[in-house]
């Protein structure tokens, strides 16, 4: 991703055949997917590869109207992330690029000298990684191992920077925009005191930028090996997760034959009844560590954090927000309960 993100440049008119052409600076788009994956896109997506490049342009548009000092990247790729993650609505796509920018703005404990070389601790640990198969929809598999991180030697907050990180990796890929992914997280000797590190003000952040404030799609989550304690935070984030994405929760306990029904044994590790052998985090890090500087020259392009951008709610309204944080302020006392 590079290109100009000022706005003050003369845009052609939406729709018009030879836009890039106009703004030689700007990377050219061109499309990397397979005709099946096309299709899909059509089908799914409602992207018609005649007029993408004219959606694209409409998408910029808004950006240089609404949002002038967004300073955001405005590339064909780029753009088209949000626009395939809303399904071509333009209105939706742009909502949710500002709240890409206000994630990344509003939580500088997080975004603050976000690189793949500042978590590489994280990384090592094996908290995070991504299977190395595709699912038979052509998905990634993230693997999350909560019991892998020891809060003594960082804090929560480098976790999602190193989930942030393989998501923004795995986002380049248009395979990837078109298929979205799937989660595997093994909650394993999750105890309560690890759970608590999970509090209210943490929570509402992550369920912000998964649902609203990144272009990726999410198609399942899968949750393995979960104490009691999850069901009791569960219940609490549920109500705040959209209806779509609560449906694509899927709790299998300790139950590797329902695992297997949603994710085939032959992708997953011998760890979870897999036939891949045994799971390899070495493969995924030295990816993402190979990758720091194409992600910096990624970063680069968007605003640091602490500018000015207007204020943006993530959910639905103030009265949800409220809502939200008074459910949330009762999460202790119920993960006590739960445990």
């Amino acid at each position: 991703m590079s290109g100009d993100s000022d706005c003050t440049k003369t845009s052609p008119s939406v729709g018009s055949p030879s836009d890039n052409e106009f703004l030689p600076d700007r990377p050219r788009y061109v499309c990397m997917l397979s005709p099946d994956l096309v299709a899909k896109a059509r089908e799914e997506l409602q992207e018609k590869p005649e007029w993408r490049l004219r959606d694209v342009q409409a998408l910029r548009d808004m950006v240089c109207k609404d949002y002038p000092t967004l300073g955001t990247c405005l590339d064909d790729a780029f753009l088209l992330r949000f626009l395939r993650a809303r399904k071509f609505d333009y209105d939706r796509a742009l909502q949710l690029l500002v709240n890409y920018h206000t994630c990344r703005r509003s939580w500088p404990e997080v975004f603050t000298n976000l690189k793949p070389s500042a978590i590489k601790a994280v990384l090592e640990s094996g908290f995070v990684t991504v299977l190395p198969h595709l699912d038979p929809e052509g998905r990634h598999i993230v693997c999350i191992r909560p019991d892998r991180w020891i809060p003594s030697h960082y804090p929560i907050t480098e976790n999602i920077r190193a989930i942030y990180l393989t998501l923004e990796k795995l986002i380049q890929s248009e395979e990837t925009q078109v298929n979205g992914i799937v989660i595997l997280a093994d909650y394993k000797g999750v105890s309560l005191s690890k759970a608590s590190h999970f509090g209210p003000f943490v929570a509402k952040k992550v369920i912000g930028i998964l649902q609203d404030g990144f272009p990726i799609r999410i198609k399942a989550v899968n949750i393995i090996n979960e104490p009691r304690i999850f069901k009791g935070i569960f219940a609490i984030i549920k109500p705040f997760l959209k209806e779509k994405i609560a449906n694509r929760f899927f709790l299998h306990g300790s139950d590797l034959n329902s695992l297997h029904q949603n994710i085939p044994q032959m992708i997953l590790p011998e760890e979870y009844g897999g036939t891949s052998g045994k799971l390899d985090i070495s493969a995924w890090n030295e990816l993402l560590l190979a990758s720091e500087e194409d992600l910096l020259h990624d970063f680069s392009q968007l605003v640091l954090p602490g500018n000015s951008l207007p204020c943006e709610t993530l959910v639905s309204g103030d009265a949800d927000e409220k809502q939200c944080d008074e459910s949330l302020r009762g999460m202790k006392p119920q993960l006590y309960y739960c445990y």
